[in-house]
């Protein structure tokens, strides 16, 4: 993953933004019990104006780390097609997750697999860009 990034970085998105059908974003938040940046990439969606990132952490029951950094710090900044965004982080609820599920499972469908994997709710983070 750290190559991934580094190949995002230097080719500011050209090169490692791109796997398979998915497009990948470098997610910048703060450890939250270390206190040091941290960053990594991950499949996104552009909708609504919003950045949309599933974690599933490939079905797992586990939440991923950067999960639980957001939790602590929502403020946050990805990076895409080398472009710094500085975001608001939240979790989709209710009708909202509802809509936004169906719609990142009807664009990549293995989600649905992943789901199946684990008996947590796989969470959808909707990332807002700050004014």
């Amino acid at each position: 993953m750290a190559a991934n990034a580094f190949l995002i970085k230097i080719s500011r998105g050209r090169i490692g933004s791109k796997l398979g059908t998915q497009t990948i974003l470098i997610l910048h938040t703060v450890g939250r019990k270390s206190g040091q940046p941290r960053s990594i990439p991950i499949a996104y969606f552009f909708y609504e104006g919003k950045y949309l990132v599933v974690e599933s952490n490939w079905g797992r029951d586990n939440h991923a780390d950067w999960y639980f950094n957001l939790r602590k710090q929502p403020q946050a900044g990805i990076e895409v097609k080398g472009r710094m965004i500085r975001v608001n982080a939240r979790f989709a609820e209710g009708e909202e997750y509802t809509r936004l599920w169906e719609y990142v499972t009807g664009k990549h469908p293995p989600y649905l697999k992943y789901q199946k994997m684990t008996e947590r709710k796989i969470p959808v983070a909707v990332f807002e860009p700050m004014t």
